[in-house]
């Protein structure tokens, strides 16, 4: 089964990853955007900061670029943004991880510092969340389109007996009347 089979089209939950992937996005494309309007050099190493966090101008094309796929996640909407979400999510992790193994050494090309690092890992804890939220989790409600996607039998099985519930008439002392 793949992950795109499991997921509805059209659900509520499309807001919550337009806007996360909307903010986020927007939030590297303004520290991309001020690397370049400070005139970063490509690989320079030598700490020039940005909003606190060190850069270069290639640091600066890489925010821009990622800003600017989730901008595009955001403009797809729906499971395109979640799963988008997600995807860079985890990427920011795993770059933070990385980055922390290389801090003062020759091979840290995109000058990262632990303000960064901290950075990477907040922001991909937040785009992650974006991307998971309503969609995994092991007690989803019942009225969860993924819940009902994942569960097609028990969930037609719920709508037939509430459309029985409400064919029975009022409920009575807070019981559903059956049909015989």
């Amino acid at each position: 089964m793949k992950l795109s089979d499991e997921l509805p089209t059209d659900h509520r939950l499309a807001t919550v990853y337009r806007i996360g992937a909307g903010l986020c996005g927007a939030i590297l494309m303004v520290f991309g955007s001020l690397g370049f309007a400070n005139q970063l050099s490509f690989f320079d190493t030598d700490g020039s900061q940005i909003a606190g966090l060190t850069s270069n101008g290639l640091l600066s094309l890489i925010s821009l670029l990622v800003g600017a796929v989730l901008i595009a996640g955001a403009a797809a909407g729906g499971n395109v943004a979640s799963t988008v979400n997600m995807t860079v999510g985890t990427l920011f992790l795993l770059s933070g991880f990385a980055h922390l193994f290389i801090l003062d050494r020759s091979a840290n090309i995109l000058d990262f510092s632990m303000a960064n690092v901290i950075f990477s890992f907040v922001m991909g804890l937040l785009i992650l969340t974006f991307g998971m939220y309503g969609r995994v989790t092991g007690g989803l409600p019942h009225d969860n389109p993924y819940w009902r996607r994942r569960h097609p039998e028990q969930a037609a099985a719920e709508a037939a007996a509430r459309g029985r519930a409400t064919a029975g008439g009022p409920l009575r002392n807070g019981s559903a009347q059956t049909l015989r």
